[in-house]
């Protein structure tokens, strides 16, 4: 457990910081879900890695002890991880658990108020044309989304520039990529070393539409100058939602229109895999091994309240006893000392 159970934390950090930029320069699409994926399982490597190094303070405490019928000395005397260490990683779980319950509920939030303004809405296609000089695009999630436009908006595009727009805001809806954003926003919210993750999936988001409407439109430069008029446009307005024409950093978006459509990698993907992998393998090693730590400090409790014959006949030479927390009604039987003997 002492070097399984950091491992998680490690890989999230590497991740951290070597996902952003590998993902940038990856086809936006399976960048995204690259992304959603190493967010989700890195997050609960984090909290699973915490969980353990937490239990490990948590259970040296009499009264949970004397609940879960353990022996405190023994599980001193087996356990790795220094109470600083177990006291840190309680706090840091404890506010990553309610900044995670905040998040959720806003996210909750934001998709109850999009529904209903999309509801009210005027019209009932998926284009709703506001009555506005302000320059603004977006798409608004909902069962359906719609797309919002404002007069101000269309404006200032020709023909081919406004179908480019409306196929960019299209994408956004077709590939529900509200519900990307919202994995990447709670699992930052829960480990705040995802933030950069979160932060570079949003960009992965806006160029996965590019690269849709650039094949809708059948012209890259079309759609690149459609996203920087725009942005141009709508300078200084303020934006209601991230999945719009405008949104990201419009500038690389723009180059990456102007460039060949990226390249497919499969290394960046086989080594994110295999590091995800490790992630999951050493958080279940690590909780093997707090399981049979628990098992034989269990055991030795039981064992130092059993008949002196069954002690002797059971109990392991060296093993640690508490004769220090007695619990009344320990639960002495074969059944118990042989699973407890096949952990030892």
């Amino acid at each position: 457990m002492l070097v399984n159970v950091y491992v998680p934390l490690l890989v999230t950090a590497a991740l951290a910081v070597l996902a952003p930029p590998v993902a940038r320069r990856l086809p936006p699409r399976p960048a995204a879900w690259a992304l959603a994926c190493a967010a989700v399982v890195t997050a609960v490597g984090w909290a699973g890695s915490l969980a353990l190094l937490a239990f490990t303070g948590v259970a040296q405490i009499p009264q949970i002890a004397a609940e879960g019928r353990w022996s405190v000395a023994a599980l001193r005397a087996e356990d790795p991880v220094y109470l600083v260490v177990a006291a840190l990683s309680t706090l840091v779980l404890a506010a990553g658990g309610v900044a995670l319950g905040v998040a959720a509920v806003r996210q909750g939030r934001r998709l109850v108020r999009s529904r209903r303004e999309c509801a009210l809405l005027p019209g009932a296609t998926e284009l709703a044309v506001l009555d506005d000089d302000v320059p603004l695009a977006f798409a608004l999630p909902g069962s359906p989304g719609r797309i919002v436009v404002s007069r101000g908006m269309l404006r200032c595009l020709d023909d081919d520039h406004r179908e480019a727009l409306l196929a960019h805001e299209r994408a956004h809806l077709r590939g529900r990529h509200h519900v990307f954003q919202s994995v990447w926003r709670l699992t930052a919210a829960l480990t705040p070393l995802l933030r950069p993750v979160a932060v570079a999936g949003d960009f992965v988001l806006e160029r996965w539409a590019d690269e849709e409407a650039a094949e809708r439109v059948g012209s890259r430069e079309v759609v690149a100058h459609a996203v920087g008029r725009a942005a141009l446009a709508s300078a200084g307005a303020a934006r209601p939602v991230a999945l719009a024409l405008t949104g990201g950093a419009v500038p690389q978006r723009v180059r990456a229109l102007m460039a060949p459509p990226p390249a497919r990698r499969s290394l960046p993907l086989l080594a994110g895999g295999l590091l995800l992998a490790v992630c999951c393998g050493s958080l279940a090693n690590a909780a093997s091994d707090s399981d049979r730590m628990l098992d034989s400090a269990q055991w030795a409790l039981c064992s130092a309240h059993a008949p002196a014959g069954a002690a002797a006949t059971a109990a392991p030479a060296g093993h640690a006893h508490d004769d220090d927390h007695g619990l009344d009604g320990c639960c002495v039987d074969r059944d118990h000392l042989a699973r407890a003997q096949r952990h030892l």
